[in-house]
């Protein structure tokens, strides 16, 4: 398939994924979503494919998430589309994550949300010097999903929580350090990454890939994260956003002081239901079980005043001042937090 928003191509022993909508920074559609996944399952059937590497067409990024926009009208007209997508993504996300065959990521620009998704839980992930890598979904009345609450809580101390709470982004050295990327390589050398990886004998192993990759590799630089983690880990070990509040009014330097201007900023509701999202992503036994979770709220959603205004304030007027309900963290109660944390109905099949 050499056209449309995915490209599919076999080079040498190596199956290639081109996420192609360059001029949306590759953002997901629920028809990429499906092209991608019958890809997968016709590699992992190929004896003559090795390994597959995942890419973005564009200079820009890997993939910048969903199309939140296509998710919004969904949403506004009741067609069921915005469920189906999360569904199919969220399967995805898990076939990704448990592929038979070397898998790598080429995470060069912008990598959000769903990116992260179809990069961070592969078995090899590369960073560039241009990967802005994030889970934003706090500023936009939304909740880490694609499997994030079973990654970030797997982070050093509360990197996790820091990056699942603010909705940051975070450069190539911090992506390792938060165990969300393996490598840095120059986007430069991308072009010779893939053309090696296509000469890899058919009985290639991931520890082949990963010899490979690493003849590549260079220093990634210092991480702003550890620079930051002693702070990061004293103020986000609470359970509650006003603990955590309280605990960073209590931090001196411009770090603590940034962080908690951007949480201020940030869907209240969102951020009580991000944490309880990492904290039971801490306590899971498996992905299946926190991407199940994070469809029961993800289609809560659905109903949820800040997921339209955050939408609207980010890419529909762009005037960047959402007005959240409840405007303060003090007024999200339990129960609403609650409501969000139902189990979706039916479950979700991996």
């Amino acid at each position: 398939m050499q056209d449309g928003e995915v490209i599919i191509e076999q080079q040498g022993t190596a199956g290639i994924i081109r996420l192609n909508r360059p001029r949306a920074l590759n953002s997901l559609t629920l028809p990429m979503i499906r092209a991608i996944t019958e890809a997968l399952d016709g590699f992992a059937s190929d004896a003559g494919v090795a390994s597959v590497v995942a890419t973005g067409e564009g200079e820009r990024g890997f993939c910048a998430g969903g199309d939140i926009r296509a998710l919004h009208e969904s949403a506004r007209a009741g067609d069921g589309l915005a469920g189906a997508f999360w569904r199919e993504e969220f399967s995805l996300n898990h076939q990704i994550a448990v592929y038979p065959k070397p898998y790598v990521a080429l995470m060069d620009g912008i990598t959000m949300g769903g990116g992260v998704g179809l990069s961070s839980h592969g078995r090899h992930r590369i960073v560039t010097e241009r990967t802005r890598l994030a889970m934003p979904e706090t500023g936009i009345g939304y909740v880490p999903d694609v499997g994030a609450t079973w990654l970030l809580p797997k982070a050093p101390g509360e990197a996790g929580t820091w990056l699942g709470l603010t909705g940051l982004d975070i450069g190539a050295a911090d992506a390792i350090h938060a165990g969300l990327a393996d490598r840095h390589i120059a986007s430069s050398r991308l072009g010779a990454v893939i053309e090696a990886l296509s000469a890899l004998p058919l009985d290639s192993s991931s520890s082949d890939v990963d010899a490979l990759l690493q003849q590549f590799a260079e220093p990634a630089g210092e991480s702003r994260l550890r620079q930051n983690a002693a702070m990061i880990d004293r103020a986000f070990r609470f359970d509650s956003v006003e603990e955590i509040l309280a605990a960073l009014a209590g931090e001196e330097g411009d770090f603590a002081a940034e962080t908690r201007r951007v949480l201020s900023t940030r869907s209240p509701t969102s951020l009580k239901l991000a944490l309880a999202l990492l904290r039971a992503g801490r306590r899971s036994a498996s992905l299946a079980e926190c991407l199940g979770r994070e469809l029961g709220a993800c289609l809560q959603m659905l109903d949820n005043p800040d997921f339209f205004e955050g939408i609207r304030a980010a890419v529909i007027d762009k005037d960047r001042n959402p007005k959240w309900s409840p405007a303060s963290v003090e007024a999200v109660g339990a129960a609403r937090i609650e409501h969000f944390l139902k189990p979706a109905e039916p479950p979700l099949s991996l």
